[in-house]
């Protein structure tokens, strides 16, 4: 009479497989966290620079040329932000352009908006 079950190679075969299915569910989960992080800094450093042009715009003032840089944060992000004022051929315009920075890493860019300013 024969007995029924499983060998001791199946049983590790299947063993494999699903120790392989797991890591690569763990390891698309590691990636769908990590782009979720970066996606939540890109959104806080793209509302950073949106501020400081709301704050521009509703001053009402005429902006002086040139580059200055101050902290910008966002909830627990340390960010620094990067305002540079640009002449134009209208000399009633000036362009101006917000860079956001990570404060850890100030050679990353995180995100760049520009606007016109119009001198009423």
């Amino acid at each position: 009479m024969r007995q029924r079950g499983f060998t001791l190679l199946e049983v590790l075969v299947a063993l494999l497989i699903v120790g392989t299915a797991l890591g690569a569910a763990l390891r698309a989960m590691g990636s769908l966290t990590q782009n979720s992080d970066s996606l939540r800094t890109n959104m806080m450093a793209t509302w950073s620079a949106e501020n400081r042009l709301v704050q521009i715009r509703l001053a009402k003032s005429w902006p002086a040329t040139g580059k200055t840089s101050f902290e910008c944060p966002q909830a627990d992000l340390h960010l620094i932000c990067e305002e540079e004022v640009i002449p134009t051929q209208n000399p009633r315009l000036r362009e101006v352009d917000v860079t956001v920075y990570e404060a850890s890493a100030p050679e990353r860019r995180i995100a760049t908006l520009s606007q016109m300013v119009l001198q009423e």
